[in-house]
């Protein structure tokens, strides 16, 4: 298997016409999907939620397709790949997160709101500044995930293309843009859906497909397979790769003490972030009642712990088969792992479908994510706080649509900006800012009766300010040969995550708000949103029709 390392890494992998034609078959298939969808598009419910007409089955899978992203396939087989143990610990954590997020809120949200994550968060407290506070940081979370998944986007054919200079991958990144923001403004929430669904069902079939041909490459034997990604590694070119043991922990993360820092700040950023997601959560909210939502759980549990299982044999079969010099120095660098597995695999044909299947993710996820957040500008700032709640359903869909576009001419720049990086560590600066600026104001809203405006707004603002602050001065930006601007120093603050530091202020931030706030909360909405939030009762009569 030595005879892979002696491709030219700069040599075009695959057949860059099929490679693309492959692709452009999904992008027909799926945008015919959409315009069929968006006929039945006659209301907000319909645009924003589907009209919750979505099955638990079918909206399981969506929850699937819309969780799995280009992180989870092509930066999580890349980061094992290369570091190994420290690389599956994204798998782990990705997975404890959503387990995480379905026990702790996911349920109880969909039965309190309609549309988006603000109508819980404000159904008892002051609506405007609550609704404009968690339109803001869902608009933040919303663009740091589609930051990654453009990144992805450019990484991606980058390599099927072999296209190495920037210029070229920023149009690459620009055309995914436009693709994104053309599905929101044709299907709504529903053509999302189902594309969604497509993808999830190709994505989890393909990467089961190059698991079960990994196993038969090596007789069916684990540790076979774990024994020669080693074996890959210790005959690394690299000095640095050479010297790592990658079935132990430490290669990523061992080290200095503030390597182990940032190791636990990933960790809780990746397991406490999934709760927050906006564009997650907003999934339960197309199912028609509490038992359809329970049923999407169960089928969403299945697909993505069943996923991440096969990560852990991908990504240590391409440090196998492939071997990590030759992923670093392709031309999407670690997010290329997977691919370069394909083709050793299958050839052109395995090649063109994995690729399609990764484009497709990206596709999917970054509509979901645009929808999210449109939705939530149009619904809880445009309607909800600049025309108090006074707006036809047709205008508020105009709002969103208009909203859907700059945030895409947004996301392709900031995409253009991190391109190069792993995608699923840029991720994880989007869990945490999930994690820090959303997900204490829904723990105490849903569990603290006395919680109340001001404390939701200190947690959600000084969650989300100092988690971007943070950010912004860390290696993450600039510092480091990798950072997004690595010709800049201005790392002061060491950790590359800054959740273990973001997240526990968030909750303090919470408590000090309501103790120093006014008792503001209306007692019989409180019980109302109690008994909702346990029961379902009252959710579906909240339907907009």
């Amino acid at each position: 298997m030595n005879h892979v390392s002696t491709y030219a890494a700069s040599a075009t992998i695959g057949n860059p016409i099929a490679n693309m034609a492959i692709f452009g078959v999904f992008v027909a298939i799926t945008m015919v999907v959409v315009i069929r969808a968006s006929r039945n598009n006659a209301t907000a419910a319909d645009f924003f939620t589907g009209g919750r007409g979505f099955s638990g089955p079918q909206n399981g899978v969506a929850i699937a397709g819309d969780y799995l992203s280009a992180a989870s396939f092509l930066g999580i087989a890349g980061a094992i790949a290369v570091y190994g143990y420290d690389g599956f610990l994204y798998s782990i954590g990705f997975l404890v997160a959503w387990l995480v997020a379905l026990l702790l809120v996911a349920e109880m949200l969909r039965n309190t709101g309609k549309f988006t994550m603000a109508d819980v968060l404000s159904f008892r407290l002051k609506q405007g500044p609550v609704r404009t506070a968690a339109a803001l940081t869902t608009l933040a979370v919303s663009l740091f995930y589609l930051l990654a998944q453009m990144a992805g986007a450019g990484g991606l054919v980058a390599l099927l293309l072999d296209i190495s200079s920037k210029a070229g991958q920023a149009v690459v990144i620009a055309v995914v843009g436009v693709l994104m923001i053309v599905y929101v403004l044709v299907g709504g929430m529903k053509g999302t859906t189902w594309v969604q669904i497509i993808k999830a069902v190709l994505l989890i079939a393909g990467a089961g497909l190059m698991t079960v041909m990994v196993f038969a490459k090596f007789g069916f034997n684990l540790s076979g397979i774990l024994g020669s990604a080693q074996q890959h590694v210790s005959e690394s070119t690299n000095k640095g790769v050479a010297a790592r043991d990658v079935l132990a922990p430490g290669a990523q993360y061992g080290g200095s003490a503030t390597s182990k820092i940032n190791f636990l700040s990933l960790g809780l950023a990746l397991v406490l972030g999934t709760a927050g997601l906006p564009h997650v959560l907003m999934r339960f909210y197309t199912v028609p009642t509490a038992k359809e939502a329970r049923r999407s759980v169960v089928w969403a549990i299945g697909l993505i712990g069943a996923f991440y299982l096969f990560t852990l044999v991908l990504g240590y079969g391409a440090a196998a088969i492939v071997g990590p010099d030759r992923i670093l120095a392709a031309a999407g660098g670690q997010n290329s792992a997977a691919p370069l597995l394909a083709f050793e695999l299958g050839g052109v044909i395995l090649l063109g479908i994995i690729s399609a299947v990764a484009f497709a993710t990206i596709l999917a996820v970054v509509a979901g994510l645009t929808i999210t957040a449109a939705t939530s500008f149009a619904h809880d700032i445009y309607a909800g706080v600049i025309k108090k709640g006074k707006i036809d359903d047709d205008k508020q869909v105009r709002v969103s649509r208009i909203t859907a576009v700059v945030i895409g001419v947004l996301a392709i720049g900031l995409g253009i900006l991190a391109n190069g990086q792993n995608i699923a560590f840029l991720v994880a600066l989007a869990f945490a800012v999930a994690a820090a600026a959303n997900l204490p104001t829904i723990l105490y809203s849903l569990f603290w009766k006395r919680f109340n405006t001001t404390g939701a707004l200190f947690s959600m603002y000084g969650g989300l300010i100092s988690t971007i602050v943070l950010i912004v001065f860390s290696p993450a930006v600039s510092g480091t040969k990798t950072s997004m601007l690595s010709n800049f120093d201005f790392d002061y603050f060491p950790l590359s995550n800054p959740g273990i530091v973001s997240i526990p202020l968030a909750f303090v931030l919470g408590i000090v708000g309501t103790l120093l706030g006014k008792a503001d909360e209306n007692p019989a909405k409180a019980a109302e949103m109690e008994v909702r939030s346990l029961t379902g009762v009252g959710a579906e009569r909240a339907v907009v029709h």
